[in-house]
């Protein structure tokens, strides 16, 4: 691929609803601008885009995948991205490196929640964006209706650059509004529009117009007048309403027929913007912590978004990057401002699915890659040291699914963090940690098959099978009333024996506190150097707990008396009267079981509404309020976590796979006592 420069660069993300066809029509551009010789299938695993081994297996994109080709002598790289719940962080990304989005809306299902939130993340970054109807070959496919649809959702400003030509089995190509000419077939012929389509399509330029003359003074006096526009004049007042965000076209075709997939590229050539003339992005200078402005200037202060990392065991580590400013070269030093360190470049790539091109150079706007970083991470800024430029990244979405992950073997307990780190590193949206109360490894992730996947990927690239359970409830205990108790350890074994006597008043605290000692010694009946073994004792007892070795918390010990031996005495038997004085004070001060409550944040359609209420109550959740967001209900409760370790696949299967939920701790709160014993004995049994 030769070299393009700034103006003639179009990044693009394509982004939708998981399943409405993304890849394959990424694939569709690739063979009509010749990038790939044969047309590859999702559903036969040989798409350009969908190259990672579990992708194949599922059917699914799960990356975000490049595939860049060459149209009216413009490179387009277009980003493709995965629908999923689960991958959303994945999306999310794809879009901060793009300059616009094309939102796919299948032609037979309509505005789905992944189309929301393609739409959402694009208006956070304020970009441009296209909606394309896709699979209007299919039987029902509807583009009026999904017109009205997008409509209803998104508002007035989405109005049609296109109308199609025939629909299901029928569908032949598109009517372009601005040309009013008919594109039939995949090589989108030119001819006069069928008369039974010239109507509609005159209607609907009538409204196209309407909407983009507000853009272009010229072209707006020119329309009040009822004056003729010509065909230049409503293709610049369209560029401009498209790149200010004013209006969003929609176009149709099919990914499976071809049709409508070459006016697509027209569109995004003609109406979206090249990085040169997007508003430059601010970064702030490492030197001087101020902010400043960085245009898409090849001869400008070097600027590279890193907004990609894939782990591979024997390649390495490969980097995909977009340079904001500047230009990259191969076997260059650079200057990753993250961290504060110096990174050697070696061959840069240009990808394309998993296929790699070399690249002598990479210019402001465009995208590329490089292998074998020694330290640089998603959301880095790759810079030079005398002008260190870092750029935003984005909020990754929280955790909304865990679990508890251990080795098989010992050979893989030896290998686990290690292989955690680096799928950690691949997919900054994975959350590894170690719970202290229960001390299991904890792999958090955007839902079950995120976990899923990540798991794989850790068996395969790496050779580590571990097993994954369900996290245990991270229970604790406290107690309700004061109480004091004693407790004298003594023992006698030849030489020199053990003796040491404790007493203790035992508090309740305000919940959270966490834990307090107070020595109230008087007379040095319990002699300074043994105090801190009696506050040892007492903590190590607290962890170890008392109702089914779950931690205790939130109390207050005071030591008041005690008594120690001249020549018996020592620190571990002030600590282990300690212990014992606690466990026994802890029995006559009305234990209760604590468990964490989670803040539950749902986003389902209105008519699932009922449902969720009803699922939640009998979850034991308290709703805490409900706001309507369009067309969605955002619910937000207070709900046991033992209630909705599973919630993902339960939202699922109650709103067909249209709800969307995060979750985040809250506080800790007793458990009812019904349910208190059940949990104590199986804390026991384990």
């Amino acid at each position: 691929m030769k070299s393009y420069p700034t103006e003639r660069i179009r990044n693009v993300a394509l982004a939708s609803h998981g399943g409405v066809g993304k890849t394959s029509l990424g694939e569709a551009m690739l063979y009509l601008t010749g990038a790939v010789s044969r047309l590859g299938r999702v559903d036969d695993g040989t798409s350009t885009s969908d190259f990672d081994p579990d992708e194949v297996k599922r059917k699914i994109s799960i990356n975000l995948s490049l595939l860049p080709c060459e149209w009216k002598d413009t490179k387009v790289n277009v980003i493709d991205t995965p629908g999923y719940a689960d991958f959303l962080a994945e999306m999310k990304a794809g879009i901060r490196a793009a300059d616009a989005t094309v939102i796919l809306v299948d032609a037979t299902s309509a505005v789905e929640t992944g189309t929301d939130y393609a739409w959402q993340f694009t208006e956070e970054r304020g970009l441009p964006r296209l909606f394309f109807v896709t699979r209007m070959d299919r039987e029902n496919a509807d583009f009026a209706q999904a017109v009205a649809d997008i409509q209803a959702a998104f508002g007035a400003r989405c109005t049609p650059l296109q109308v199609p030509i025939g629909r299901e089995h029928d569908f032949k190509g598109v009517v372009d509004l601005v040309t009013m000419k008919a594109y039939l077939g995949e090589k989108a012929q030119a001819a006069d529009p069928p008369e039974n389509v010239a109507a509609e399509a005159a209607g609907w330029r009538e409204k196209l117009i309407e909407a983009v003359a507000e853009s272009d003074d010229e072209v707006l006096n020119k329309y009040l007048e009822g004056e003729e526009l010509s065909e230049e004049e409503v293709r610049r007042a369209l560029r401009t309403a498209v790149r200010s965000g004013s209006v969003a076209p929609i176009l149709a075709g099919s990914a499976a027929t071809l049709a409508g997939v070459l006016p697509l590229l027209d569109a995004l050539v003609d109406y979206v913007p090249s990085p040169a003339e997007v508003p430059p992005e601010r970064a702030r200078n490492g030197a001087s912590q101020a902010e400043e402005e960085v245009p898409a200037d090849p001869k400008g202060p070097l600027a590279a978004l890193v907004f990609k990392t894939l782990a591979d065991p024997y390649v390495g580590k490969l980097t995909y990057f977009r340079v904001v400013s500047g230009t990259l070269h191969s076997n260059a030093e650079v200057w990753n401002a993250a961290r504060g360190h110096a990174e050697r470049l070696g061959q840069l790539f240009i990808m394309r699915g998993k296929n790699q091109e070399n690249a002598a150079e990479v210019v402001a706007g465009d995208i590329a890659a490089v292998a074998k970083l020694s330290d640089t991470h998603t959301g880095d800024t790759l810079t030079a040291r005398d002008h260190p430029l870092q750029l935003s990244w984005i909020q990754l979405p929280a955790p909304a699914y865990s679990a508890a992950v251990s080795p098989k073997t010992k050979a893989d307990l030896d290998k686990m963090s290690t292989a955690l780190a680096r799928i950690q590193e691949e997919d900054p949206a994975l959350r590894v940690h170690r719970d202290p109360d229960t001390g299991e490894t904890i792999l958090s992730g955007l839902g079950e098959s995120h976990v899923d996947v990540a798991l794989e990927k850790m068996k395969r690239k790496f050779g580590v099978d571990v097993v994954a359970t369900l996290p245990r409830v991270p229970y604790k205990a406290t107690i309700t009333v004061p109480t004091k108790a004693e407790y004298t350890h003594k023992k006698q074994t030849g030489g020199h024996g053990q003796y040491a006597r404790v007493a203790l008043e035992i508090l309740p605290l305000e919940r959270g506190k966490g834990f307090e000692f107070e020595d109230r010694i008087v007379g040095g009946v319990v002699p300074k150097q043994y105090i801190p073994a009696v506050e040892k004792g007492v903590q190590e007892a607290m962890q170890d707990g008392v109702m089914g070795h779950i931690p205790l918390v939130d109390v207050k010990a005071v030591l008041y008396d005690g008594k120690d031996h001249p020549v018996d005495s020592s620190e571990m038997a002030f600590k282990l009267a300690a212990a014992q004085a606690l466990k026994a004070g802890v029995q006559q001060a009305r234990p209760v079981l604590l468990e964490p409550i989670m803040h539950l944040t749902v986003r389902v359609p209105d008519a699932f509404t009922g449902d969720i209420m009803s699922d939640l109550n009998a979850k034991r959740a308290r709703v805490q309020g409900m706001n309507p967001d369009g067309r969605f209900s955002v619910i937000e409760a207070l709900v046991p976590l033992a209630e909705v370790q599973h919630y993902g696949a339960n939202l699922r299967s109650l709103t067909q796979g249209k709800g969307t939920f995060s979750m985040e701790f809250s506080h800790y709160e007793e458990v009812p006592a019904h349910l208190a014993q059940k949990v104590v004995e199986q804390a026991q049994k384990e």
